[in-house]
């Protein structure tokens, strides 16, 4: 596997990213005093709620909160969320966003549409 400068790197990522849609901004780090509610990120197209995850290659997507049936799904907008574990621990470090590619799953299979695929503008503003 070849390796890339952190510039050739960016600038993969960035067209893998623009390809997936995955444009989002970082979700933000939560003040660790803070006990409140954490309500989930909002769209600011149609206003619906929204799940921001990293992917894989260090870029953020928005995706829909609920999974679909594969055949639901058209294939530019099939996600799976993986748990990342560190080490040899059990417990999941991290969960990141990871386009379904190159196998297509079973119609019946359960994925993450990305939000751009649900998102019905809210055209009732001013």
């Amino acid at each position: 596997m070849a390796r890339l400068c952190e510039s050739c790197w960016n600038i993969l990522a960035n067209e893998m990213a623009e390809l997936d849609g995955a444009t989002a901004a970082p979700r933000p780090e939560p003040d660790p005093d803070d006990v409140s509610w954490i309500e989930p990120p909002t769209c600011p197209k149609c206003s619906g709620p929204i799940r921001v995850y990293p992917t894989n290659y260090d870029r953020w997507v928005s995706l829909a909160m609920v999974e679909l049936p594969a055949k639901d799904v058209p294939e530019p907008f099939r996600w799976r969320l993986t748990k990342l574990r560190s080490g040899r621990s059990s417990v999941a470090a991290d969960v990141v966003a990871v386009r379904v590619r190159g196998v297509d799953p079973l119609p019946s299979e359960p994925v993450v549409p990305a939000h751009r695929m649900m998102c019905v503008p809210d055209w009732s503003g001013p």
